[in-house]
């Protein structure tokens, strides 16, 4: 794939670095679509994008159609339908889905995008927007093999580490994984900065004893920095965004005959946190949540 045109749907913080990356290494004309914010979308066409009438067009009007949406629900409402990507796809095309959704979800799109002679990856993302600009992401791909090789070039200039992980959907099966043990640390912390408090025991005091030790971990120092210096951006990841994705995590349990059970108390507290108007909070501010309670 020679110099593909790129289409990217979902220009929120994440996909408007992503955007802004991929115009700095030179691709030209990228089609463009959001939603309600246009602050990427505005950006991106300042330096050049295209901003095509619904997503079958850009499907239409592009090589390779990048997603990154926040649920399973939003991918599936811009793939399907009259305007829907996979209206507009034909032999050839590539569909890559950045975003965390549910594995079940993403292989039944496959299967519906194969039909027009396309290939679909899905390749969540770890790390933040500011990685994003400076090409700096870990991205988790997964799908036809061939397909991956083709559009690598590209991958690698959005990430510093890019994976192939296997068949359709083990890259959000091992995202949603990898978020269930994020966010089981960094409620677990949270609640440990809280129990100090109330024990009186400082707080700087107590993570100098843990991360001397082999508990000592990245999600402990983001945690850190806000319960420490009051520092929340080190992790900009919204509590609404870590409930949604441990609770994807329990339904792939779920859908796999188990029952997890470590997973319940990290989902309860951010529910909590949501249910209390915290949800659009980042997940370091969880020790606030539990300090309160």
């Amino acid at each position: 794939m020679s110099n593909p045109t790129i289409g990217f749907i979902g220009l929120g913080l994440m996909g408007a670095a992503m955007v802004g990356r991929l115009q700095d290494m030179g691709h030209e004309g990228i089609r463009v679509l959001g939603n309600r914010d246009r602050s990427g979308i505005d950006a991106a066409i300042a330096r050049g994008a295209i901003e095509p009438a619904n997503a079958r067009e850009v499907a239409e009007q592009s090589d390779i159609i990048m997603l990154c949406m926040g649920t399973s629900d939003h991918v599936e409402s811009r793939m399907r339908g009259e305007d829907g990507v996979i209206a507009g796809l034909s032999a050839g095309k590539v569909v890559i889905d950045f975003g965390t959704s549910l594995p079940g979800s993403t292989k039944a799109l496959g299967a519906e995008v194969a039909e027009k002679g396309a290939q679909m990856l899905d390749a969540p993302l770890g790390r933040t927007p500011s990685h994003a600009k400076d090409g700096l992401l870990n991205i988790m791909g997964a799908g036809d093999k061939a397909t991956f090789d083709q559009v690598e070039p590209i991958l690698q200039q959005l990430g510093e580490n890019v994976f192939h992980l296997g068949p359709l959907g083990s890259g959000h099966t091992i995202k949603l994984i990898n978020n269930f043990f994020a966010m089981t640390t960094a409620n677990a912390m949270s609640e440990a900065f809280a129990m100090a408090d109330l024990a009186e025991v400082p707080r700087q005091q107590l993570y100098n004893v843990m991360s001397a030790g082999p508990l000592h971990s990245g999600m402990m120092d983001f945690v850190a920095a806000y319960a420490l210096d009051g520092d929340r951006s080190k992790l900009a990841f919204s509590i609404q965004n870590a409930l949604k994705d441990v609770g994807y995590y329990g339904k792939m349990s779920e859908d796999l005959g188990f029952t997890s059970i470590i997973s319940t108390g990290p989902k309860a507290a951010l529910t909590g946190a949501v249910s209390a108007g915290q949800g659009d909070n980042y997940v370091p501010q969880m020790v606030d949540f539990f300090a309160d309670k």
